[in-house]
């Protein structure tokens, strides 16, 4: 009973432990108002205006080994009970209050031999006895032994099971607490994981309005260059329309002209400009398809299946694998790198040819548009489809004049 109750002693106040006991982190035990001394002695500026104590955060030192025990904001309240030690100091406390004094102590009879004390012990069936039972009783043909000798043994028996026990809770607590910063670190460590997968997509959507940014400008300047062209041809039909229009007028007043002489002088020069007015040879004509964009229909199959198949790493993979892994993504970063340059070159040199190219179509003389006659089987040369994957961005085919309109001009050169 003396090395228990070494056990249960506070080594702040050296009494036995007092409810409610507290374990700390380092597994040493001391009674809750031992630790508030202990932390009021160690914080003395942690006081209010009215003298009591803060028992809000803060640290102190256990008294045995000298560890620091950083509390938190429940203070010395927030350290964890320790409920074995707390039940073995019950157990022994009414051990003690049991145990009456020798003087008034009753000392128990045998039930057989109800006049005979209880003096021996039965090695054999485990039970205390009397003298007359090992004589001419049930335990004639078993081993005994005193009684001091047995209960000595016992009680040294049950100290070394209570000293075990309390060994084991110890290594028990800090089972606990290991198991707690385990916790901890499986939750830091998932943060970190989902903040990095979480930035990589970050980058990967980032990556993609870049492609589609720049893909879509691209599709806008061809867009706008067939527009412009298709634009400028329906102004010169406009025009050629209005003069049209304006010869039909100048024709019917020459009609209702009575003078002969007049009329035959005004016929003359109207015959010649509606015979050049019906001709629209000189203007050109759409090819068919040309308002189709279909060739900018992009194909992006395989990046679907490649964004399906991201995944993490695998780490029972050999280390030679995962270095071939990290060569290749370096090579795809490069290679996406130099594309992207590609890319913003092409744009630029697409928007700036673009820009040229109406500019020129909107300042050129009429000559410029004078294409194949009217009857003239019409160019069915497609537009050149702008390669999405490659920086060469083609311009729309310029119109073609035929031989006819050359002959035409010729002729009129010579007239």
């Amino acid at each position: 009973m003396e090395s228990l109750e070494k056990q249960l002693i506070c080594p702040i106040c050296l009494e036995i432990f007092t409810k409610p006991v507290v374990i700390l982190p380092c597994q040493h035990n001391l009674c809750r108002k031992c630790a508030n001394d202990v932390f009021q002695a160690s914080n003395p500026y942690l006081t209010t205006r009215s003298g009591s104590t803060v028992s809000s955060g803060g640290r102190f030192r256990c008294p045995s080994c000298r560890h620091e025990v950083v509390l938190d904001r429940h203070g010395v309240y927030g350290l964890q009970r320790n409920l074995l030690v707390e039940n073995i100091i019950d157990m022994y406390n009414q051990g003690s209050a049991s145990r009456p004094a020798p003087e008034r102590q009753l000392e128990p009879r045998c039930e057989t031999h109800e006049e005979e004390k209880i003096n021996i012990y039965c090695v054999s069936c485990r039970v205390p006895t009397c003298s007359l039972c090992k004589v001419f009783g049930p335990h004639r043909d078993c081993m005994v032994a005193p009684l001091e000798a047995v209960c000595t043994q016992q009680k040294a028996e049950l100290t070394d099971c209570i000293s075990s026990l309390v060994g084991t809770n110890e290594r028990t607590q800090a089972i606990i607490s290991q198991l707690e910063d385990t916790c901890r670190t499986i939750d830091e460590s998932g943060r970190r994981q989902k903040s990095q997968v979480c930035e990589a997509c970050d980058q990967l959507f980032a990556r993609l309005e870049e492609r589609k940014a720049a893909l879509t400008l691209r599709i806008s300047c061809e867009q706008e260059e067939k527009l412009l062209y298709v634009r400028s041809l329906s102004s010169k039909y406009r025009e050629h329309l209005e003069s049209t229009a304006s010869l039909l007028e100048s024709s019917l007043r020459a009609l209702d002209t009575k003078e002969m002489a007049l009329f035959l002088l005004t016929a003359t020069p109207l015959l010649q400009k509606m015979v050049e007015g019906s001709v629209t040879s000189h203007l050109d004509q759409v090819a068919p398809g040309y308002e189709n964009m279909d060739h900018l229909t992009g194909s992006f199959e395989p990046q679907r299946r490649a964004l399906m198949g991201v995944d993490f790493i695998k780490l029972d993979e050999d280390d030679d694998d995962e270095d071939d892994d990290e060569e290749e993504e370096e090579v795809a970063e490069e290679q996406s790198a130099a594309s992207s340059d590609d890319l913003s070159q092409s744009a630029s040199l697409f928007v700036s040819c673009s820009v040229f190219r109406c500019s020129a179509i909107s300042h050129a003389p009429p000559e410029t548009f004078r294409g194949p006659a009217h009857h003239d089987i019409i160019d069915e040369r497609p537009c050149p489809p702008l390669v999405l994957t490659g920086p060469r961005l083609p311009l729309a085919p310029p119109p073609r004049r035929s031989q006819r309109t050359d002959r035409n001009t010729s002729s009129r050169s010579a007239g």
